[in-house]
């Protein structure tokens, strides 16, 4: 046997466990399996878990008649997604999903089963894309990543408030595609007149040192980059702005419900339901090399009327 044909031999036997589990789902000889890495735990995942079981219902999938999902959290240990990669490799899952903070560490790990992903980075920043209709790694699914809609939050901020001159904008610079972000923005401030201050917060200390300079130098409105960072923080970053009568608009609905002015993105259910789309393709067959990564195509806008009121804020 030629050296490269005994390669290439052990290559397709890495991946043989996975399309026998795809083959038999499709085939209808046994419910399909999946796994699901999550890097947090199993109450902060329900959300995504409740939308994802949803959407494979959708699709004709009954647990566990004809699929069973195996859990495993990292319980914010990142560290740990490696062996939890291993762990469902080894039990032979046909489809591995992920999402959020997970899906680097899980898309770029060591694996040969196909997986899709849903977070809010920029996979082509991060690596794991050279664009959107051609992902890399044996992997795809949904980013969150619409840049161009921190336009419009500008121009609803405006709408809101007419004398609107100068904001604070806090974002994480780790967040792959954040500088995608921070240019839109600043392409519609410069339209719009008014004056930016960015804010790079990577980790609590920077985060609190921003809140200081802003409070030194307020602004007359907030506006927050969504990523996993921000999302955690969320409390304390509008319980501050508030606390100053100042407007904050981001990309989430959990931000508007957390206390912000408004929030203008996806509809988050909807996008975390889309995976089910690709884990069903796969599972019959498809690569997911041929599946295009998607983004939201449901928007929403999400008011809080009670953080208008506080702020003496009439919704036009």
């Amino acid at each position: 046997m030629k050296r490269r044909d005994f390669i290439a031999l052990l290559a397709g036997a890495g991946m043989l466990r996975s399309w026998v589990a795809v083959a038999a789902a499709a085939q209808g000889t046994g419910p399909a399996r999946i796994g699901f890495i999550s890097g947090v735990d199993q109450a902060a995942a329900a959300d995504f878990l409740a939308a994802l079981r949803d959407g494979l219902t959708a699709h004709g999938y009954v647990e566990p008649r004809t699929l069973t999902i195996d859990l495993l959290f990292a319980d914010y240990s990142p560290e740990r997604i490696p062996a939890l990669l291993e762990e469902l490799e080894r039990r032979g899952v046909a489809v591995i999903v992920t999402h959020a903070a997970a899906t680097a560490s899980v898309v770029k790990g060591h694996r040969t089963t196909p997986a899709v992903y849903e977070f809010s980075a920029d996979p082509v920043t991060l690596g794991i894309a050279t664009d959107l209709a051609h992902p890399l790694y044996n992997a795809t699914g949904i980013s969150l990543m619409l840049a161009q809609l921190n336009s419009k939050r500008l121009e609803l901020l405006r709408d809101i408030a007419p004398d609107l001159q100068r904001i604070a904008v806090i974002a994480n610079p780790l967040h792959p595609g954040q500088q995608l972000e921070k240019a839109d923005t600043e392409a519609k401030a410069r339209q719009l007149g008014i004056e930016i201050s960015f804010f790079p917060t990577p980790n609590r200390g920077e985060l609190d040192r921003a809140l200081d300079a802003i409070d030194a130098d307020p602004p007359q409105a907030l506006v927050l980059f969504a990523d996993a960072f921000v999302i955690e923080n969320r409390h304390t970053i509008v319980n501050f702005a508030m606390s100053r009568r100042m407007p904050v608009i981001s990309g989430w609905a959990v931000m508007a419900e957390s206390g912000a002015l408004c929030t203008y993105g996806p509809r988050l259910f909807e996008s975390y339901r889309r995976v089910a789309y690709f884990v069903d393709r796969i599972l019959k067959g498809a690569k997911p090399a041929d599946l295009p990564i998607e983004q939201p195509t449901v928007l929403e806008l999400v008011i809080n009327l009670n953080s208008a009121k506080t702020l003496g804020i009439t919704i036009p």
